[in-house]
This record gives C-alpha cells, sequence and structure tokens, in this order.
C-alpha cells in the first residue's frame, strides 16, 4: 500500500534538514491568521510551522502518551486530547482542517462529517501527503532492484485514502497541488534507510550483502563527491471548501455563536 511508504518517506523527510516546502503550507493554509485544527501526530510539525505563521492552531491527538509527547516538543501548540471521529468543538469552528501523512489512519465516513461541521462557512479541509518522484534515472534504478527482495517497496499507487474525500458530498469540489521536495541521504544513509524496511530487515546476511552492495554502486555512480545525492519527493496536497447545503439537520451552536440554518 503506498500509504505504508508514504510513512516510511515521512521519517526520512522529518528526520533531514532540507526543510518542509513553504508554499505547500501557504496554498493549504491560504489566508493569514486563520483558525486551524490540526489532526494528529503526523501533523504536528505542520502545525507548529503554522502557528510560527501566524495561524490560531489546535492540534488533536487521541492517544495520551503521544500527547504528552507533543506538549513537550511542542509547548507554544494548544493541543487537545480527541479523535477526529467525534470532535469536542462547536459548528464552524475553524477556518481550515488540516492533515499531513494521516489520513489513511482515519474511518472517512465519520472524520468527514465531524470536519464538515466543525468548519466555518466557507473553510476548506487540506490534506497533504509526501510522495516519491520518480522522474530522476537513478531513483528508478534503486526502485527496480528494492523491488525484487519487496515488490511494494517504492511502489507508485494511488493513494486510496483520499479518494474518500473526492467521493464525499460535503467537499464536492476538490483542488489538487504538487511541490518539489530534496532530500540530502549519504551513502550510510542510504544503506541504513534500506536495510530498515520492514521486508528487508529480516534477511540474513548472506541475503542482504548483494543487496546493499547493489544500493551501494547506484550511489557510487550516482553522487558527486563531496555532495550528497537528494532524493526527490512530491509533497501532494489537496484541498477542498466544506458544502453545509448537504447537512440535513441544523449546526447548533452556543447561545453567543452564529447559527446557520440548512
Amino acid at each position: 500500500m503506498r500509504e505504508l511508504i508514504a510513512r516510511r518517506t515521512y521519517h526520512l523527510i522529518m528526520s533531514s534538514r532540507s526543510g518542509f516546502p513553504p508554499a505547500a503550507d501557504e496554498w493549504l493554509v491560504p489566508s493569514s491568521g486563520s483558525r486551524v485544527l490540526a489532526v494528529g501526530q503526523p501533523t504536528a510539525s505542520m502545525a507548529a510551522r503554522l502557528h510560527a505563521a501566524g495561524h490560531r492552531v489546535t492540534l488533536i491527538e487521541h492517544q495520551l502518551d503521544e500527547l504528552v509527547a507533543l506538549q513537550r516538543r511542542y509547548p507554544a501548540l494548544e493541543l487537545v486530547a480527541a479523535s477526529a471521529e467525534g470532535l469536542p468543538f462547536q459548528p464552524c469552528s475553524f477556518d481550515v482542517v488540516v492533515i499531513s501523512q494521516g489520513m489513511h489512519l482515519l474511518a472517512p465516513g465519520l472524520a468527514l462529517a465531524e470536519f464538515a461541521r466543525v468548519l466555518s462557512a466557507g473553510g476548506c479541509l487540506s490534506l497533504a501527503y509526501i510522495t516519491r518522484d520518480d522522474s530522476v534515472p537513478w531513483v528508478r534504478r534503486l526502485a527496480a532492484v528494492l523491488q525484487t527482495y519487496d515488490p511494494e517497496l517504492m511502489t507508485s499507487g494511488h493513494l486510496e485514502s483520499v479518494d474518500a474525500l473526492a467521493a464525499n458530498s460535503y467537499f464536492p469540489d476538490v483542488e489538487e497541488r504538487s511541490f518539489r521536495l530534496w532530500v540530502p541521504i549519504t551513502r550510510d544513509g542510504m544503506l541504513t534507510m534500506v536495510s530498515s524496511a520492514p521486508q528487508l530487515a529480516g534477511l540474513s546476511p548472506a541475503d542482504a550483502r548483494p543487496l546493499l552492495d547493489a544500493v551501494g554502486a547506484i550511489y557510487d555512480s550516482s553522487a558527486k563527491p563531496p555532495e550528497p545525492l537528494a532524493l526527490p519527493y512530491a509533497v501532494q496536497c489537496w484541498r477542498a471548501e466544506v458544502d453545509h447545503s448537504e447537512f440535513t439537520s441544523e449546526l447548533d451552536l452556543a447561545a453567543d455563536g452564529l447559527q446557520i440554518l440548512l
């Protein structure tokens, strides 16, 4: 599944110093000073960037141990223990809901209805996934080598979790943009990345040696010392404005809030 590959990719990129493309954050949350709901631990680094950019950000995470760790790492963020499928917020509380590398972890039917409920009129749901860019020849050679051991590694199938958004009546029009991201990696770093993949970590030393030699040879023939290679990735982004007309009942707000009758 490509979501599994995306999670492996995410950890490599988050450990790099390359930085996330600011243009992607700006496209996902286009208005300044927005009220943003960030969903889940994988979205925490994005939430911190959006907070630093002047947005009012609330991050939810349903696992308490993860929430405690996030509080230590991001003390400036407003954190709430909550599930995306049952949000403890009034209707129309946010301008944007953002999810990075995490839509596949949710129950889409329940979560999308909750996102629509807590978004204000004109608000949007924004998703981001980091995927491999196949346009570089040495990356295609690396993929061919790895897939002889694990056919799922570096595959380029569709992100199934995004299909639920495209088919949901609360978010009828979905826009898509892609941003380029380069992640520097050393020879040792590439060998470690390959050998730590779940289907490859269990190889015997005799079976792992030819694989690592082949990967090392690809690196040596492609790198220009002393510069490291740069792994090419795409930050794939989706943005969809909420359609409250699809609700069949009223959005009941607190007494001092705006009430939308549908």
